[in-house]
């Protein structure tokens, strides 16, 4: 809990300073970059995490790994987290930097699960759905094709979900069956 609302502070720093640096959409860039290695590495996770291996060790990895993919300001970053003993929430720090650089530019994340993959009707229709309920100026949709749900599918956007599938139906069906209701 406390590295998630240390990790939510240095974003906000961060976003902070690269928009007086104008530079915040290359940042957002790094940030992703970072979110991405870290996520496809876990080794490096976990060598971020280790507090035996020495700050300097964690900082030189890190400018192995992205020395000139990223913008001198982020590589700054990145000495100054791991020179306080934070390397820990980098990761984190990432995935909240992009969290709080879509909430500033009105960017919402829908996540669709459906029985079989989105036509392109489908994710126009759902972008417009997503645009107007939660007025959003982008919408990204990350679809997962899950053939347990029979038909339909599952949205999510935040903390909000929609059910249409057919699985959940049934399921509903089978409870008020069980229960007599029906």
């Amino acid at each position: 809990m406390l590295e998630n609302k240390a990790a939510s502070r240095y974003a906000k720093s961060m976003i902070d300073l690269a928009k007086e640096q104008n530079s915040l959409e290359e940042i957002k860039n790094d940030m992703v970059l970072l979110d991405q290695v870290i996520d496809q590495n876990p080794e490096l996770e976990a060598i971020l995490n280790n507090p035996i291996v020495p700050l300097n060790k964690k900082a030189g990895i890190l400018e192995d790994v992205f020395g000139t993919k990223v913008n001198v300001l982020t590589k700054a970053f990145f000495k100054l987290v791991v020179s306080k003993g934070r390397s820990a929430i980098l990761f984190g720090m990432a995935k909240s930097f992009i969290q709080q650089y879509n909430a500033i530019k009105g960017i919402v994340t829908a996540e669709v699960t459906s029985a079989i993959e989105l036509t392109d009707a489908n994710r126009t229709e759902i972008v417009a759905l997503v645009k107007k309920e939660a007025g959003a100026n982008e919408v990204v949709i990350k679809e997962k094709v899950n053939d347990k749900l029979i038909g339909g599918f599952i949205l999510k956007v935040g903390d909000k979900q929609f059910d249409a599938s057919i699985a959940s139906g049934l399921n509903k069906l089978k409870k008020e069956f069980a229960q007599g209701i029906v």
